[in-house]
Order: C-alpha cells, then sequence, then structure tokens
C-alpha cells in the first residue's frame, strides 16, 4: 500500500515512511508520490498488526485513490492541489434550488464512472482481516462504499454512502442506481462534457451546461432529494458517534490508513483512543494531525510494544 507510517504508543509517538512508488496506470493517477518502502517498517507494522487482538481501523480517502478515486488534500494530486474548486457545503445545498439543480446535474455525470470502481488490495485485506477475526471493527470516512463492495460487514460508514439518496422532507431512502434512471427520463436529450474529475462521483460542468438539467423529486412526497452522505458543514449523527467511540474504547489498539484526521469527525476518535492510551498507527502519505499534536505535547519516543 502506499502510505507514510506513523506509529503512536502509549508513551509517545515516532514517526517512520513506509511507502512505494505509484503505479502509472488510471488507478494510480490520484496516487501521490511516495519514497520506497523501507523493509524494516513493514516488519514494524506487521508486528503492531500480531499483536493486536481487538484491532479498530479507520479509513480516509488515501485508501481509496488506488481505486481511481481522488482526495482532496494530497500533494499534487489532491482536489485542492489540482483546481481552486471546494466541496458543497450542506447549508448551500438545502437552502437553494439552483446549487442542487448543478450538484444533481454533475453527479448524474460522473455515477457510472464513479459507481463503476473496485475495490483494491487495501479494501481487501481488511475484509479478510475481519474473516480472519483479526479486526474487530472498521470505521471509513469515504462515502465510495468500496469498503461494503470488498465484504466487510462490522462496518460503520461514518460520512454515509453515495449509493444512497435521502429525502430531505420524508426521509425516504432510495438507491442511487435508481435515481439515475429517473434522470434518464428527465433528460432525454440533455448531454454534457465533463471538464475534470473531483472526489465523491463529482465532475466539472459549465452554468450553461447545468441551466437545463432536470432534477427529479422525491417518488414518495415530492421533496427534495440529498445523496445520504454528510456534506461539509453538517455534522455526523450523534447517535453513530456514540456508536464509533463505544467501538473504540472496546478495542485494544487502533490502525489509521489513508487519512490526514484534518476532519475532526474522525479525529475525534483518535482523541478518544489518546485517553485509553491505546497504541495507534497511521498509514498516509504526507503529515497528519496526530504528528502536530504530538509534536505540540512533546510527547518522547517510546519503543515497539513489548510481546505479552
Amino acid at each position: 500500500m502506499n502510505f507514510g507510517l506513523t506509529f503512536r504508543a502509549a508513551k509517545g509517538c515516532w514517526t517512520v515512511n513506509l511507502s512505494q512508488q505509484c503505479s502509472h496506470g488510471s488507478t494510480g493517477l490520484f496516487v501521490p508520490p511516495s519514497p520506497p518502502v523501507d523493509p524494516e517498517k513493514v516488519k514494524e507494522l506487521q508486528r503492531f498488526i500480531t499483536l493486536s487482538k481487538r484491532l479498530l481501523v479507520m479509513t480516509g480517502a488515501g485508501i481509496s485513490t488506488e481505486s481511481g478515486i481522488p482526495d482532496y488534500r494530497s500533494e499534487k494530486v489532491g482536489l485542492y492541489a489540482r483546481t481552486d474548486r471546494r466541496p458543497i457545503q450542506h447549508g448551500d445545498f438545502v437552502r437553494s434550488a439552483p446549487i442542487r439543480q448543478r450538484y444533481w446535474a454533475r453527479n448524474f455525470v460522473g455515477w457510472p464512472q464513479f459507481s463503476s470502481h473496485q475495490p483494491n488490495p487495501a479494501h481487501w485485506a481488511l475484509s479478510n482481516w475481519e474473516r480472519l477475526g483479526k479486526l474487530y471493527w472498521l470505521v471509513t470516512q469515504n462515502v465510495d462504499a468500496l469498503h461494503t463492495k470488498a465484504g466487510s460487514q462490522r462496518l460503520t460508514e461514518l460520512h454515509g454512502s453515495m449509493h444512497r439518496v435521502l429525502c430531505l422532507d420524508c426521509g425516504e431512502q432510495t438507491p442511487r442506481g435508481a435515481l439515475q434512471e429517473r434522470f434518464e427520463v428527465l433528460n432525454p436529450t440533455w448531454s454534457a462534457e465533463a471538464h475534470g474529475l473531483a472526489p465523491d462521483g463529482d465532475v466539472f460542468l459549465t452554468e450553461e451546461q447545468v441551466r437545463s438539467f432536470q432534477v427529479a423529486p422525491c417518488a414518495r412526497c415530492g421533496g427534495p432529494l440529498k445523496p445520504d452522505v454528510v456534506f461539509f458543514g453538517d455534522t455526523v449523527n450523534s447517535d453513530k458517534v456514540d456508536f464509533v467511540h463505544r467501538r473504540v474504547k472496546e478495542a485494544d489498539s487502533l490502525l489509521v490508513v489513508g487519512s490526514s484526521l484534518q476532519v475532526y469527525s474522525g479525529y475525534r476518535f483518535i482523541l478518544t483512543a489518546r485517553e485509553k492510551k491505546l497504541p495507534i498507527a497511521i498509514l498516509n502519505i504526507g503529515p497528519t494531525r496526530l504528528m502536530f499534536l504530538s509534536q505540540k505535547l512533546g510527547l518522547s519516543l517510546y519503543p515497539a510494544a513489548k510481546d505479552p
């Protein structure tokens, strides 16, 4: 896997690089460059996993870049590095019909490609860990459903899934694929060419392209539809947050894969694990929020956990 590796034990933190050059095919298009793998650090990671009996894993966008899905913050290849575009805000989507029209037009164009993405070896590895009894719980910040496609069941989709649609008025939940068919019926002659790809099934369209797109309402009540995901500016359901906090407290170690931890909705669980003095390992290309916290607190270096 193409990640940098940070370990944090109960009394300290140390940083190493565990990564390899990304592939040059389409699946590696959004994987940031990284130095070669250090075999010794691979062994350290293997030992960390071996010693874990109730391992909780939290994944972010970095685990899906090798499946061809871009992330937001990666150097050179993330959305923020490639464009000046920013994700849609929850309040704007709820308040504005034109913004919903723009969102759904772009999502309509991007959906066939986004929904066709498949799990990569990292997703399959975590699913296999669950099957073997190694993985206690999996929490993903991603909305791409790739963990589900890989067969993971002990799973919490912290920010929801793009594969479901929710009515803002009546709460009716429907499959995203069914909505695509309704869009096709409403827009039989509409066509648009995408100008770039963004995370979460979004593409870039001109305002002129968007203007004539017809948006389907809820089939049950006629209300506005929204993907069943947590947009920027929204909050994760408190029951789901409490559920994940309980899983963290039941775990004996925590592994973060492919996340800078910049979004607080995921970072809060790192703080819970730290309060519980759990060993923490992070695999990520580039710096993470935990590294900054460790430096700020002046945590001392701590050797690898002792074998029981």
